[in-house]
């Protein structure tokens, strides 16, 4: 059994309460990934491309350059005036996928086939697996020779002659009607 000191206990419970308030202590919840990781504020207005909405909370460019604040400016005047080119980089300033680019198909679909095909060629292989080095062999029950001998012993003892197995065969041809 362990024993402690009072002196023991009370240096053990003063370190762990100053590492408690100390700023390691945040990098000790961290577990060891170099400091306290940045986490999104959820309250704040976020940008998502997203089929169901069309409208994002929030532009996709938050920071605009040079070109594309001179470009904002354009933007208020006629947009007869503006190329095609331009209209492209407004739009991208303000979205950063369009409808066409967001149903465009993934190659997801293989990976989860793939996935399913390895799963299911696995189990069988643990099943052949089971099957010849678990389960224990067949009984002499189930071979053709023993079923041959069980069938022509029901006959030969005549079971269920009226509407039964007997009823359909034949004695006197001896062969199944």
């Amino acid at each position: 059994m362990l024993h402690l000191t009072a002196g023991r206990v009370a240096g053990l419970l003063s370190r762990r309460g100053v590492a408690a308030f100390s700023s390691s202590s945040v990098k000790m919840a961290s577990h060891g990934h170099g400091g306290v990781t940045e986490q999104t504020d959820m309250s704040l207005p976020l940008y998502w491309d997203r089929l169901d909405t069309p409208l994002p909370d929030r532009p996709y460019k938050d920071t605009l350059s040079a070109a594309d604040k001179s470009l904002k400016q354009k933007e208020k005047g006629p947009w007869n005036s503006l190329s095609n080119e331009e209209k492209l980089a407004l739009y991208r300033i303000m979205f950063n996928k369009t409808y066409a680019e967001m149903k465009k198909p993934t190659g997801e679909w293989k990976t989860v086939m793939g996935g399913i095909f390895f799963f299911i060629g696995f189990t069988g292989l643990v099943v052949l697996w089971q099957r010849y080095y678990v389960y224990p062999p067949h009984p002499r029950t189930l071979d053709d020779e023993w079923q041959a001998m069980q069938v022509k012993r029901m006959l030969d003892m005549r079971v269920n002659p009226v509407e039964g197995f007997s009823a359909q065969w034949d004695y006197e041809k001896g062969q199944w009607k």
